[in-house]
């Protein structure tokens, strides 16, 4: 389909977000059966009110995720803002016959967009580190809240190893990342404007955690595909070396490796970061032409 412009509440960069919040409230959320009219009728006719009814009605939500992102320390209005470009996106491919909710298919759209937002804006994780690095950023507070949900300022000693080895990055990155994250969150229960309200109040999320689950498991069977055609694009001991390095549960060390190929281990670690790149690159590059990462 074509560019659709949609008539959309204004979200002011001068504190207007409190007002945007209260206009956004406004707009009633579906049922399962007008859900899935709506999105028929935008499937195949195009009627763009159909499609301006089923984003308006999801804005409470990418403002939910949205906030869930405050603590990397950017403007939550502009997180806000991507996140509905990637709630339009999500409402262009939705395929309602498939029996899920909008809700279920727009959130990893939502939280791309948002995330890809935060890694072109923070100086700290530019799009040329490496994946752990990223998963770190992503998921040091959901991990430090499993492991010492009280702990504030910097992490123990061995939590400190504990997500560095979970995670595959360095002690020094860990500590690093904590200090730079810390002290940024704001709760869900935080009120909003005058009235008192609640984050968890305005957004209706009763199903919400058998969605995360199945949008978690939709996005780990597009990663696998993704990898499983990408891999073909490296030779036989760039995939055996990646596999055994970065691949596999127990990964072989560089001697071990560089006894079996006969070359040293500094050429391993070439071997094994060029492949990587070969490898992040297709995928990346494949996931934009499949549609799914949102264009840059």
């Amino acid at each position: 389909m074509a560019s659709t412009t949609y008539n959309l509440p204004i979200l002011s960069n001068e504190g207007g977000l409190s007002a945007y919040l209260a206009q956004i409230k406004k707009f009633p959320m579906l049922d399962a059966e007008e859900e899935y009219m709506l999105a028929k009728n935008w499937q195949t006719t195009g009627n763009v009110k159909s499609a301006e009814k089923l984003v308006t009605s999801h804005l409470r939500l990418v403002a939910k995720i949205a906030m869930g992102y405050k603590g990397y320390g950017l403007p939550l209005n502009e997180m806000i803002s991507e996140g509905n470009v990637g709630l339009m996106q999500a409402v262009k491919k939705f395929e309602p016959e498939k029996g899920f909710r909008l809700a279920t298919y727009a959130m990893w759209w939502i939280k791309a967009s948002i995330q890809e937002y935060i890694l072109r804006s923070w100086s700290l994780v530019k799009m040329g580190t490496t994946t752990a690095q990223k998963k770190l950023f992503f998921n040091l507070k959901k991990i430090k809240n499993q492991i010492s949900p009280t702990t504030e300022g910097d992490l123990k000693d061995k939590d400190v190893k504990h997500i560095a080895n979970r995670l595959d990055v360095s002690e020094e990155e860990v500590i690093s990342m904590n200090r730079r994250l810390s002290g940024k969150e704001q709760s869900l229960n935080s009120p909003i404007g005058e009235d008192g309200d609640e984050w968890q109040d305005w957004v209706v999320d009763k199903e919400m955690d058998q969605e995360v689950r199945f949008a978690q498991n939709q996005e780990m069977e597009q990663r696998k595909d993704l990898l499983k055609d990408s891999i073909k694009i490296l030779n036989e001991r760039e995939k055996e070396i990646l596999y055994s390095r970065r691949l596999t549960d127990e990964p072989k060390t560089l001697e071990d490796l560089s006894k079996k190929f006969k070359i040293s281990r500094e050429r391993i670690r070439q071997i094994e970061n060029k492949a990587f790149e070969k490898l992040q690159k297709h995928m990346l590059n494949s996931a934009r032409s499949k549609n799914l990462l949102p264009a840059n």
